[in-house]
């Protein structure tokens, strides 16, 4: 009789696919046993045995799933944005390479002419190489102007949309006389460089004094530059008129996700109706942000995002018909893939082992002190909250978190928790850190050993570049690839979170072991396309720099991210965040912050983070790395 009714209940659900598939299995084995559950990812099958019926877990690899889920379609639509960037500018190259040639031939020789210091010419060929870029031909100034947001604003937020020419002039105007003050300001510092230079030259070099005040006048001379680079932008002022390319733009993003969203089952018309109101809190949330004083106190983007989707979800209430569109992780999975391919390994390398250590040993092992520390001493109730924030906070913030709750299947009011604490604590310690290391730290550890302290502490790379750029140009490179190396850690990360959960956490949870292929089921894919841009970019980095030095910057750096992956992933981010917002009651969220546990063990956490990053950078860069040190 059982054999019969098993054929039966198979019968019947036969046609519809995976679907009718699990449910057949479901209602079989509820028949037989009554005692056991199962997931939608796993496949289970019965094993004959004269005495018991017992259930296996076996892994099974669907093919359809490549097409079907989420991960996988973040993925397809990442390296789709990666691939049109390929089209666009990689037949420039040979133009691109000519440009760099013609700078190299102007300065090359006096750039070389001592190995004490890098030379003003040195610096003026490096200018010049920067700026050659595959993003400035006419197809990369249209996207530019396609996939742009919001403009800067004061007082007024119409001038977010539009600009009338007689405003844009009187902008212009204003930023010139600022712009003429900062460069007469470089050129004087640029004029002292040279005089310095030349006075360590007539000694041959051999002068550590004349050395080392060549070295100052040219560092002195770089800050004035990055200054003058500054107030460059608004001198360049032109009308614009933003409303039909957001509303265009809005259009294509709803299509390029809702592609994905058919694919995986769901309704493409729910999905575009509902991604109207999640793009429109977006361009509201990038209209803040772009604030004039916003902007100075670094409340950026992400905060207001959750902030308005909170706003909304806990006053009026998501609309019902928005919630197809509210999808946290299929837009942030999509521009990490996009953030990937900015982690180009021959950029890491340059600033060597010093710079690996602190971002791939000092990350790990705050990550495992804090876990221990919030189970152990907080006794935090939730493993998957203490993981959430323990990657939020040591790695690199939102990406990190995001990754994390993927992996073990964290609740979206803890990742919501998580985010919001990265979120407060970046805004503050981008202020912050600036200031205490300008006051406290020694003049000439202020640039390198303070760049690599924000580089390796604060969480958004975003905030760690502004950070940076306060203390100046050198900072801002140490601090911004200290940054990139330790984003490399985001995909590790979540593979192992996603093994220590399944086989260890999981495993107490229930009593039951699962096999291995439940690892694979877990681990979040789109880590896949994560690494595989950064492998696949920095093998395109290195091919075009082999060519001639400068090259694989001007067409990866300056043309697939700058010209591409970036204009996107701002928005995607973005997306994002408003959904968290808008999935998030604050009644949930609470239950989550009894205590105040999750506060006392992110404090903690980084607290210890701040200590051994600034030891062990230390360590790295002055006593294990001198020489490395003096070369950066």
């Amino acid at each position: 009789m059982a054999a019969v009714m098993k054929d039966i209940v198979f019968y019947l659900f036969r046609g519809h696919g995976m679907v009718g598939v699990c449910l057949a299995k479901i209602l079989w084995l509820e028949t037989c046993l009554r005692t056991v559950i199962f997931h939608k990812e796993r496949r289970c099958v019965m094993a004959e045995n004269p005495k018991s019926e017992i259930v296996k877990d076996v892994g099974k690899w669907d093919w359809s799933e490549m097409w079907k889920k989420e991960d996988w379609w973040a993925v397809w639509l990442g390296f789709f944005i990666l691939l049109l960037g390929i089209v666009f500018y990689f037949p420039h190259a040979g133009d691109m390479r000519a440009k760099i040639e013609k700078a190299e031939a102007k300065y090359a020789a006096d750039a070389k002419r001592t190995a004490q210091f890098k030379t003003v010419a040195w610096y003026q060929m490096s200018d010049a190489k920067k700026k050659v870029k595959a993003n400035s031909v006419g197809i990369g100034k249209w996207m530019k102007k396609f996939s742009g947001k919001p403009k800067n604003w004061s007082s007024n937020p119409l001038d977010a949309f539009f600009m009338t020419e007689a405003k844009a002039t009187a902008k212009k105007e204003k930023a010139t006389a600022k712009h003429e003050k900062a460069k007469a300001s470089e050129k004087a510092a640029f004029a002292k460089a040279v005089a310095a230079e030349k006075a360590a030259e007539a000694a041959g070099f051999s002068d550590q004094n004349l050395n080392n005040e060549a070295k100052s006048s040219i560092a002195a001379w770089r800050d004035a530059h990055l200054k003058a680079s500054k107030t460059k932008g608004k001198t360049t002022a032109k009308p614009y008129n933003q409303i039909i390319q957001l509303i265009l733009l809005g259009a294509v993003f709803a299509v390029f996700f809702g592609i994905g969203i058919a694919a995986m089952g769901k309704s493409f018309g729910e999905f575009v109706k509902g991604f109207a109101f999640v793009f429109l809190i977006a361009i509201l949330t990038y209209i803040a942000a772009n604030q004039a004083t916003m902007k100075a106190y670094g409340i950026g983007y992400a905060a207001w995002a959750i902030f308005f989707g909170l706003l909304i979800s806990n006053t009026v209430g998501t609309p019902k018909w928005a919630m197809p569109a509210v999808q946290t992780e299929y837009y942030i999975k999509t521009g990490l893939v996009l953030l990937g391919a900015k982690i180009l390994f021959e950029k890491i390398i340059v600033i060597g082992t010093a710079g690996i250590f602190v971002a791939w040993v000092v990350t790990p092992t705050v990550w495992l002190v804090t876990y221990w520390f919030g189970q152990k001493i907080v006794k935090m109730p939730s493993k998957r909250l203490n993981a959430t924030i323990c990657s939020d906070m040591s790695v690199c913030g939102v990406s990190a978190a995001i990754a994390t709750a993927a992996a073990c299947r964290a609740k979206k009011e803890e990742l919501t928790l998580a985010v919001g604490l990265s979120l407060v604590f970046t805004s503050i310690m981008m202020i912050v850190m600036p200031i205490v290391i300008k006051a406290t730290f020694p003049v000439d550890k202020q640039l390198i050993l303070g760049g690599a302290w924000m580089g390796g502490t604060i969480d958004a790379t975003g905030a760690v570049a502004a950070a940076g750029a306060f203390l100046g140009e050198k900072a801002l490179y140490v601090a911004a690839t200290i940054k990139m190396i330790q984003n490399v850690l985001i995909g590790v990360i979540a593979f192992f979170v996603a093994l220590y959960f399944t086989t260890k956490v999981e495993v107490a949870e229930t009593g039951t072991k699962v096999g291995a292929m439940e690892i694979w089921y877990r681990f979040p894919k789109f880590v896949l396309g994560f690494i595989s841009a950064s492998i696949i970019f920095s093998l395109f980095y290195s091919y075009f720099n082999a060519q001639i030095s400068g090259l694989g910057g001007s067409m990866v750096d300056q043309g697939i991210i700058k010209g591409m992956g970036d204009l996107f992933r701002g928005w995607f981010f973005c997306l994002s965040f408003v959904s968290i917002g808008l999935a998030t009651n604050f009644r949930e969220l609470r239950e989550h912050f009894k205590g105040g546990k999750p506060l006392i063990l992110y404090v903690c956490g980084q607290s210890f983070n701040l200590v051994l990053t600034l030891l062990v950078a230390y360590i790295m860069f002055y006593v294990v790395f001198p020489g490395l040190t003096a070369t950066i």
